[in-house]
């Protein structure tokens, strides 16, 4: 198999995969749903499940320690501490 045959299949095989799609893709409006509604929309949908929650009695308020210990395991995770 040439290399432009090579290329050939590896480009169909990343477009079937979604690649090139969102943001950063061609079409831009492929995002649906949540992700593709302006941010001050899904901040306000947001809230209103967060207050929702909270009426309920099922949402939970971090205090300062738990806060704190979810920041670090977040840091390690996404590699800030490499």
């Amino acid at each position: 198999m040439d290399e432009q045959q090579k290329k050939e299949i590896a480009k169909k095989g990343g477009e079937s995969s979604g690649e090139g799609r969102g943001k950063s893709g061609n079409s831009g409006s492929s995002e649906r749903g949540f992700a593709g509604m302006d941010p001050k929309e899904q901040r306000r949908i947001a809230s209103e499940g967060g207050k929702a929650s909270h009426e309920k009695g099922t949402g939970h308020e971090f205090t300062s320690e738990e806060a704190r210990e979810a920041g670090r395991k977040g840091g390690q995770n996404s590699g800030g501490g490499r």
